[in-house]
């Protein structure tokens, strides 16, 4: 959500972000609706001093026996009391038009960000690891995948395209996988681990920014709630409507959770195997700080991401998104692409994004300086750590044998009673 009040002071930089986006000036439509909001305010507020000061001079009036005036001023309040509700009415009525026209636009990028319109134009930071060397022609996930337990077509059956089911060897690599980004997250890198509701109500989709633009994208249930398509909904929310203590920041969740997506906007793209699924388990970081020290939690984020990269041994390579290709809450996102040696080529297994006070106006989550009266807005952040499903796919791809087995990174296989090795089935 955009502050309307750094719109009103400098309606040309909220312009030239929108523009960065690729969209059309707004300003002079929201501050027009801003401006007619507050007058309606002050019409409102002057109208009811009126009301109260006339109604006390009515005593006044008839204690001296002045029935004319009384009279007059009887009439006066009747008027005011038939103006009042139509003015409330409309000022509630504009004062919803433009918070609906402020929520519906998307943050405004950080100066350093690329402008471009896909991801075509996004700015390579750097590249880490080693792509492997195979004496053989290396497969892609979906065909190594059925013989350790990637069962696409009992998925298919139960449920349609877009839902796997995971089985023996690739159900414990999995596990593994979630168990092992967990771990590290909150024992190397000071996250609190936490277990997050799947259901959520409206409120809480919009404080991240998935409604009211996204709705498609979103699964619904019956009674009106919302199946969270990360658990960075949940964790950001956690703060939501509060005003915390400077001293609790910064503050650091992980969770790793089932997503759910209906990838609307997918069509056509990655049908085959386990790339994009309706159905899918994330390890999700969150973030709370203050204002000043959220361009370093970025940084930090991030590289707390790289590092289960690296330690599973992956190449991968680090993105800063242009502006056609950023996320509608951000400000910034750097997406971290790992190596997949089947397709030949960096796919996404992680963004981290900063968003600012961006999430925290919609939630009105604040904290409050130490020493000073006022509050402000916290600054948000979300990454992964990491999509699970992906990881796996890329752990299937990099270690593959020519014999069809998959090898077990190290730092996975206490994970795995000591296994190194998944064998195919016959």
């Amino acid at each position: 959500m955009h502050d309307i009040r750094a719109i009103r002071e400098n309606p040309e930089a909220f312009d030239a972000g929108l523009a960065k986006r690729g969209l059309e000036p707004q300003s002079a439509v929201l501050l027009s609706l801003d401006e007619r909001r507050r007058a309606l305010m002050t019409e409102l507020q002057t109208g009811q001093a009126r009301r109260n000061e006339a109604s006390k001079a009515i005593g006044a009036a008839k204690a001296q026996k002045d029935e004319a005036t009384a009279a007059a001023l009887m009439a006066e309040v009747s008027t005011l009391k038939e103006r009042l509700p139509a003015l409330e009415a409309e000022e509630k009525q504009v004062g919803e038009a433009l918070e609906g026209q402020l929520a519906s636009l998307p943050n405004l990028p950080l100066a350093d960000v690329p402008q471009g319109t896909d991801e075509h134009d996004n700015a390579l930071v750097h590249e880490r690891g080693t792509q492997p060397v195979f004496g053989f022609t290396p497969r892609e996930h979906d065909a190594i995948g059925p013989a350790i337990g990637l069962d696409f077509e009992t998925g298919a059956l139960l449920s349609g395209s877009r839902f796997t089911f995971v089985r023996g060897a690739a159900a414990r690599l999995h596990r593994a996988l979630g168990q092992f980004m967990l771990d590290t997250l909150t024992r190397d890198h000071g996250y609190e681990e936490a277990v997050v509701p799947l259901l959520v109500r409206d409120e809480a989709v919009f404080g991240t920014g998935q409604l009211p633009k996204f709705a498609d994208d979103l699964f619904k249930t019956t009674d009106g709630r919302w199946l969270i398509p990360t658990a960075e909904v949940s964790l950001t929310n956690a703060v939501r409507e509060q005003i915390l203590a400077e001293d609790v920041l910064p503050i650091r969740f992980a969770a790793l959770s089932p997503c759910f997506r209906s990838e609307a906007g997918a069509a056509g793209r990655d049908t085959r195997g386990y790339i994009r699924q309706h159905q899918f388990e994330k390890v999700e970081m969150v973030s709370i700080t203050a204002p000043e020290a959220s361009e370093a939690e970025h940084e930090r984020m991030t590289a707390c991401a790289e590092d289960l990269l690296t330690r599973l041994g992956l190449a991968f390579r680090r993105m800063k998104l242009c502006t056609g290709d950023m996320g509608f809450t951000a400000q910034r996102t750097y997406d971290l692409e790992v190596w997949l040696p089947g397709q030949n080529q960096y796919r996404e297994i992680s963004s981290c994004s900063t968003c600012g006070d961006f999430q925290a106006r919609r939630m009105n989550a604040r904290y409050r300086p130490e020493g000073e009266k006022n509050t402000r807005f916290v600054h948000t952040l979300n990454g992964s750590g990491l999509a699970v499903g992906r990881t796996l796919v890329a752990v299937l791809e990099n270690y593959q044998q020519e014999d069809g087995s998959v090898a077990v990174p190290e730092v996975l296989r206490s994970y795995l009673g000591g296994l190194d090795r998944l064998e195919p089935k016959a």
